[in-house]
């Protein structure tokens, strides 16, 4: 469908503006909120993530385009929401307490979104008991952990351990990310992966997640 095709093509071009009229003209043509989803927006970033992974796309234009897919999500969000479609899962993100960093955890949440996961963004310095509180409100089926700074890392492993203490390591599956941590690292602290960026991070969360 030539609407689907607009969509796809300006979130790869990060042209925010071309993808809002092009989510508008879709819904004005009868398409339904979640094939626009789908076969525009979620496929549109794929592809983007892919790019990232051959470096034919850096951070820069996979911000861009993580950005203009956010626009056009924002028209959609309330027409997914009248026509009950179900999101891929519920994840909640956060930069550890101590740590005030918010690029690589913005990145990897819209890239998230992209991906059509629902993600509870919890902000920067975020302490263990916050995690705790957000898993307990909101379910969620993953827990997505940043720290930029060695000295934040430790955060993550006191994290970890109070979702153990709180009875609910069972029921989510914590994947950490950030520029000084490493795969070691992470099976250290007892995590259930690490993402290296923010497009491994997407393929790790529907990994673990089982989902296509």
């Amino acid at each position: 469908m030539e609407q689907l095709n607009t969509i796809y093509n300006a979130v790869l071009n990060g042209d925010a503006k071309s993808t809002q009229a092009g989510v508008l003209d879709a819904l004005d043509a009868g398409i339904a909120a979640d094939t626009i989803l789908k076969q525009g927006l979620i496929a549109a970033m794929a592809e983007v993530g892919r790019l990232f992974e051959i470096q034919e796309y850096f951070v820069p234009e996979m911000l861009i385009s993580a950005r203009a897919m956010q626009s056009g999500l924002a028209y959609l969000k309330p027409k997914l929401v009248e026509s009950g479609a179900n999101p891929a899962g519920r994840i909640i993100i956060g930069t550890v307490k101590g740590d005030l960093h918010d690029i690589g955890k913005n990145l990897v949440a819209m890239m998230m979104e992209g991906a059509g996961f629902e993600v509870i963004d919890l902000g920067t310095d975020v302490s263990p008991e916050k995690f705790v509180e957000a898993i307990q409100e909101y379910q969620p089926a993953l827990v997505g952990m940043s720290a930029l700074l060695t000295t934040t890392m430790p955060s993550m492993a006191t994290t970890i351990k109070t979702i153990e203490s709180a009875g609910l390591r069972n029921r989510v599956k914590i994947i950490v990310g950030g520029a000084p941590l490493t795969d070691q690292y992470s099976k250290s602290i007892a995590a259930d992966g690490f993402g290296q960026d923010a497009s491994a991070a997407v393929r790790l969360a529907k990994s673990l997640l089982n989902i296509d």
